[in-house]
């Protein structure tokens, strides 16, 4: 679904990059602490952390090699590193960290419930485990404007449609998080804006094969793929007509701490 690093930041690594602090600053994660970053992906989120928490050590884990490779040359820093791993079964030691954090991740985890199991488990009692998905059915304007396109040009397509993908709606990870086990459970949305240089600058990452939308893009016959993009620049802003435009991004981040055993 993710296959291409260095395509990936150029399709939805952008907008990461711009939410890491917001996550970071929401989950108020004290400096000096062991960090888990979950999905570390091209390693938005742990050089976020590494920047502004310079004491922390941080291993992300990723199942993708190529993208573990991507931020493994990313980051020089010797408190961060990478590793494949998979969050549905860890390689980790009971309690090992003060903290798992995972940044547009849970989403795309085929059993998030086995995935927060294990992050109570290498997280120590007490400690936090926090997370963030996109709202892909409201605010994550870029894929919801495509998804709104495709489907008007192709009913078929609202299966493929990332609304309908579940903790992405507000209240979902929290209440994934109560069942989980874990307390003081809080959830609030985090909102950015991402500046387009141009219509160009917006579509040309779709054809890169990245993510549902990658993948549906790369399914069109070359006629279907024009008049998709055509729909898609007739519902974006007025100012995509003609240059620059802004879209919004809301995610849903969740926090809560681990229970005292």
């Amino acid at each position: 679904m993710f296959a291409d690093a260095v395509a990936y930041k150029r399709f939805m690594g952008r907008w990461s990059r711009l939410l890491a602090p917001l996550l970071l600053e929401f989950a108020n994660i004290p400096d000096g602490w062991r960090i888990l970053d979950v999905g570390s992906g091209t390693g938005s989120l742990a050089i976020e952390i590494a920047a502004r928490r310079p004491h922390c050590r941080i291993v992300g884990i990723e199942p993708s090699e190529g993208f573990v490779a991507y931020a493994k040359a990313q980051v020089p820093n010797t408190c961060v590193q990478f590793e494949v791993g998979n969050a549905q079964q860890l390689s980790f030691a009971d309690a090992e960290f003060d903290a798992s954090l995972s940044l547009l991740v849970f989403n795309f985890i085929p059993d998030p419930r086995k995935a927060l199991a294990e992050l109570r488990r290498v997280t120590r009692p007490s400690g936090l485990i926090c997370a963030a998905t996109w709202d892909y059915g409201d605010q994550m304007e870029m894929l919801r404007i495509f998804w709104n396109a495709a489907v008007e040009l192709d009913a078929n397509a609202r299966r493929a449609d990332e609304g309908n993908m579940l903790l992405c709606r507000s209240g979902e990870l929290s209440a994934l998080w109560k069942e989980g086990g874990l307390t003081d459970v809080e959830e609030q949305p985090l909102e950015i804006a991402m500046q387009f240089r141009s219509f160009d600058d917006f579509w040309q990452p779709f054809l890169t094969g990245q993510g549902p939308a990658g993948a549906y893009v790369e399914r069109l016959a070359p006629e279907r793929r024009i008049a998709l993009r055509n729909q898609v620049k007739h519902l974006l802003p007025n100012g995509a007509q003609q240059g620059a435009f802004e879209l919004r991004g809301r995610a849903w981040a969740v926090r809560g701490t681990a229970p005292r055993t």
